[in-house]
């Protein structure tokens, strides 16, 4: 008997799960939920996490898909992926809404350019 292969999607969902194997992470994604627009700025100031170790956090959401955007040591600029962002809640859940008519992301009030760019055009200096 042959055994069946793991599908696309169940490897999409894995990789997000290891992704919020850590609390900071899970707090970053929480956070940034809740933003209009990409967010630039020190996230240490925020929540609790040491200035040190929030670039390899983010790298870490952004390698899983869930955020997009700069992150350098210079430069921070990042936003909330609303579409693998909606198929971890609707999937990996399972609470029934459809990715489509996502119900966790409220649109913006005021529209932002660069919530789905591939890549922000535009950056921060933040000084580390």
């Amino acid at each position: 008997m042959a055994k069946d292969k793991l599908t696309k999607e169940q490897e999409k969902l894995a990789r997000f799960a290891k992704a919020l194997g850590h609390p900071i992470r899970i707090a970053i994604l929480q956070m940034q939920s809740k933003q209009t627009c990409c967010y630039h700025g020190d996230t240490s100031e925020i929540l609790p996490i040491a200035k040190s170790t929030l670039p390899q956090h983010l790298k870490e959401l952004k390698e899983a898909g869930l955020i997009q955007g700069k992150i350098t040591p210079l430069m921070v600029l990042y936003c909330i992926n609303k579409k693998n962002f909606c198929v971890l809640m609707c999937r990996f859940f399972a609470v029934g809404c459809s990715v489509s008519k996502c119900c966790f992301l409220a649109p913006p009030a005021v529209a932002c350019p660069l919530l789905f760019a591939a890549e922000p055009q535009i950056g921060f200096d933040v000084s580390y």
